[in-house]
């Protein structure tokens, strides 16, 4: 029975979140988001406390039930590996191999070293909440656009219009093809070893490892009742359990309960820390750096929280239409919320889910090493309109704060800059107005190009006090490639 609840439990968890990242509607954050606010790493950035104590708790009390139910990367790697024990036809296909700590320790400490040092987009490149978030992101959400394509004839069969075409397009070459390798990396350690990645190379796995060694209830065997078989150590996934000595290495141990489930002797059962020294007084114990290792796993904790298109047409047929080009911005630009680009840059696990949300298609990943897989904002195909916060509503890890429309309305995350050489009005001599027209705030004016000529061609004047950057004026301009107005960020957002 407690097999079944641990994966009717992880297919839940699973279904769920990976639905949340494929959903391009803007919807499903609403009622799943706090999924992602309850991820070990993206936690600890926010300083989210509640969350923190709590998964620590439930693993004091547990073991890893966290990677076994609430971890997406965890539950698709059960997913792989049962599908190739299915494929082999061995069910039981493991056996016990020692721990390969200064491993699992060494990529450990270089991750917490680089979330101390600032590195957080590099780091995120282990942390198994944001690969998986990056894969489904950007492999399976253009799969489910390219169904929801197909299926739009058939609605609009039908009088129904909840269905419409939508833009399928790769935000980033460079993260897709990272997405790419790490889904083929992930498959076959999986497919191969099972869990062989979160118990060598996945630091979220290691420290809750440190912690579960403390664990109440943890599954013991019963030395009266075994009879050395070795078939529990076969069938477990992560090749913990030791027949031989009639012992488990618990911080490794995922707390599937597949070893339960398979002893036909009812030799091994998750129980409490008393009753479990009770049934293996008969069985030599390891070195078990007690203590030490509780500390040790305290101080990690401590030091990761510390670490802390729609198709357009141009406007009266004034320039070509061309696929415009984007701008080379001195500072780049992050959401309203982000408070600074040093807060963004220290918290964001690039996830990814703010990009699948993103219902203007602003957000996409950031293909600069200091900040890859980040996302930034470009408006090539949107803009961010002020009524929409989206991606403030589902950040797990603190990098985009909540903020509601009117607070949007009012944070500066940058300001529109004219550049006269692009301009239409300018190059062909004819009127425009379109940035002017579309400005959200008022912050765009048309003065005439010939201050001493009132009658002159009107050109673009930018106040720049009252700009928030929200990029209509750059997406919507009719200049080709390049916009004649972009948006400049700013390191430290202000109010206006």
């Amino acid at each position: 029975m407690p097999r079944k609840i641990r994966i009717t439990l992880a297919i839940i968890f699973w279904t769920l979140i990976t639905a949340m990242f494929l959903d391009f509607t803007g919807t499903l954050h609403h009622w799943l988001g706090w999924m992602a606010k309850i991820q070990f790493l993206p936690a600890v950035l926010a300083v989210n406390t509640a969350v923190v104590v709590g998964l620590v708790a439930l693993t004091l009390l547990m073991g890893r039930v966290y990677c076994s139910v609430i971890c997406p990367l965890g539950v698709f790697q059960d997913i792989v590996s049962y599908l190739s024990s299915r494929r082999k036809g061995k069910k039981k296909r493991f056996r016990y191999s020692k721990p390969r700590n200064l491993v699992r320790y060494g990529v450990l400490a270089v991750f917490i070293i680089l979330l101390l040092a600032g590195f957080t987009a590099i780091a995120s490149l282990i942390a198994p909440y944001s690969a998986y978030g990056r894969m489904v992101q950007n492999l399976g959400q253009p799969v489910a656009l390219w169904l929801n394509n197909l299926l739009v004839p058939l609605a609009e069969h039908y009088d129904s219009y909840s269905v419409y075409t939508r833009e399928i397009w790769i935000r980033s070459l460079p993260v897709f093809a990272v997405a790419a390798v790490t889904l083929v990396a992930i498959i076959i350690l999986a497919w191969r070893g099972g869990r062989v990645y979160c118990n060598t190379i996945c630091p979220v796995g290691t420290i809750l490892g440190l912690l579960s060694r403390h664990s109440l209830l943890r599954p013991v065997i019963d030395t009266s009742k075994c009879i050395n078989c070795g078939s529990c150590a076969r069938r477990c996934k992560s090749s913990c359990i030791d027949a031989r000595n009639h012992t488990i290495d618990l911080s490794r141990c995922v707390a599937c309960m597949d070893c339960i489930d398979d002893c036909s002797k009812g030799a091994i059962s998750f129980t409490t820390r008393k009753a479990a020294a009770a049934k293996t007084a008969d069985s030599p114990k390891p070195a078990d750096s007690g203590r030490r290792s509780f500390l040790i796993a305290g101080a990690m904790a401590a030091g990761s929280a510390a670490a802390i298109k729609a198709q357009k047409t141009v406007d009266g047929g004034l320039a070509e239409i061309l696929d415009k080009k984007l701008p080379a911005r001195a500072t780049r630009l992050v959401p309203a919320g982000s408070v600074s680009l040093k807060n963004f840059s220290q918290h964001c696990t690039a996830c990814q889910l703010c990009v699948s949300e993103c219902p203007n298609g602003v957000l996409r990943p950031s293909t600069d090493l200091n900040t890859f897989m980040q996302p930034r904002m470009e408006f090539d195909h949107g803009y961010c309109r002020p009524e929409c916060h989206a991606c403030s509503d589902v950040c797990p890890a603190g990098a985009i704060r909540p903020i509601s429309w009117e607070d949007k309305s009012s944070i500066q995350i940058g300001h529109a800059v004219w550049v006269a050489k692009n301009c239409v009005v300018l190059a062909d001599d004819v009127d425009c107005g379109n940035c002017a027209r579309h400005c959200l705030v008022g912050a765009i004016t048309m003065v005439p190009s010939d201050p001493s000529n009132p009658d002159s061609r009107k050109i673009p004047a930018v106040d720049e006090t009252r700009c928030i950057g929200c990029g209509a004026c750059e997406n919507l301009c009719p200049a080709r490639p390049f916009s004649a107005i972009y948006v400049e960020g700013h390191e430290i957002h202000r109010t206006v």
